[in-house]
């Protein structure tokens, strides 16, 4: 388990546990007291930490490397259920972006989402989770045929941004974005938008169109990463913590400015800390919206979601 620097109370807490219970079990003394104690401490420093995070903290949480992936949220949901689908029929299959076929209970989903790697060889694979035009258009071809059978579409955003690479922009990178957006709109399915991670720019707007939209607690949700902002605006990444507080990227921001319908709590520690906890929730709020959600008629689905998104930005002063 890794941590971060905040993180290290916890560290050093959890390890004195583990000594305590090793000395239990090791020897005839009964520290049983001393344990709970111990563990008291922990749940109360553990609650703290988190209750108090600052929005670059948040978004330092998104990119644990021990958060949970895509796949890691397909799988446990999915179980075997899962068949993932490859290739946009013109290019290639965009490694960075996967879907598939998968089920919650009895009902089917087409799972769409940006996986990234665990370790460099997988990072590389995965091209960090940064998606090319191909694996837009992958997304796309997925979701239109969801929409052929009926089948609704979820969404599960986490990435650091589309590839500028010059090649990403020669096949189309802009143009891809935009037609998922486009095409997103008026898909006549339900469509469920997962933020697990992190939500940054076009890469995640291009899958990022929903009736829900939905936010674990400890992700980010921009325009531009806080690093970015810093170096543009400060020509440093050294006020990353100052650009992050001032983009207004948390899940708590998003639902105040009315950008995202609901924000999802995570087990306490965090998504990695609890990975099955996490696994669970996510899963019964896609079931929960989807209840709401398939009640509506294909055009009454389609009207909501358009008026939805021509009501964000509208200020009256």
């Amino acid at each position: 388990m890794e941590y971060l620097d905040f993180e290290l109370p916890i560290k050093e807490l959890e390890e004195q546990l583990e000594k305590c219970t090793i000395i239990g079990e090791e020897s005839d003394v009964d520290v049983t007291e001393t344990c709970k104690q111990i563990e008291k401490k922990l749940q109360e420093t553990r609650k703290d930490i988190y209750k108090n995070l600052t929005a670059w903290q948040r978004v330092q949480l998104s990119r644990h490397p021990n958060r949970p992936y895509t796949l890691d949220y397909i799988n446990a949901i999915c179980g075997d259920t899962f068949l993932e689908m490859h290739g946009d029929r013109t290019v290639k299959d965009d490694k960075a972006m996967i879907g598939g076929l998968g089920k919650i209970g009895d009902q089917s989903y087409m799972f769409v989402g940006q996986q990234k790697g665990y370790n460099t060889k997988t990072r590389q694979f995965r091209n960090f989770g940064m998606a090319n035009p191909e694996g837009y258009r992958k997304a796309l071809r997925l979701m239109k045929s969801a929409e052929k059978f009926g089948i609704p579409v979820v969404c599960l955003v986490d990435t650091p941004g589309a590839y500028p690479g010059i090649e990403a922009e020669k096949r189309g990178q802009g143009e891809a974005i935009a037609r998922n957006i486009l095409e997103m709109t008026r898909l006549k399915v339900p469509i469920i938008v997962v933020i697990i991670g992190e939500g940054a720019s076009g890469g995640a707007l291009g899958i990022g169109v929903g009736d829900r939209v939905l936010m674990l607690e400890n992700t980010w949700y921009s325009v531009i990463s806080p690093e970015s902002c810093s170096s543009i605006l400060w020509r440093s990444w050294e006020y990353k913590e100052q650009a992050a507080e001032a983009l207004k990227l948390t899940a708590t921001d998003m639902k105040k400015l009315k950008l995202i319908d609901e924000i999802v709590r995570e087990p306490a520690g965090g998504a990695h800390g609890n990975r099955k906890k996490a696994f669970e929730i996510v899963s019964n709020k896609i079931s929960a919206h989807y209840e709401e959600l398939k009640k509506l008629s294909p055009k009454e689905l389609v009207d909501s979601r358009m008026n939805k998104y021509g009501e964000m930005g509208v200020f009256n002063g």
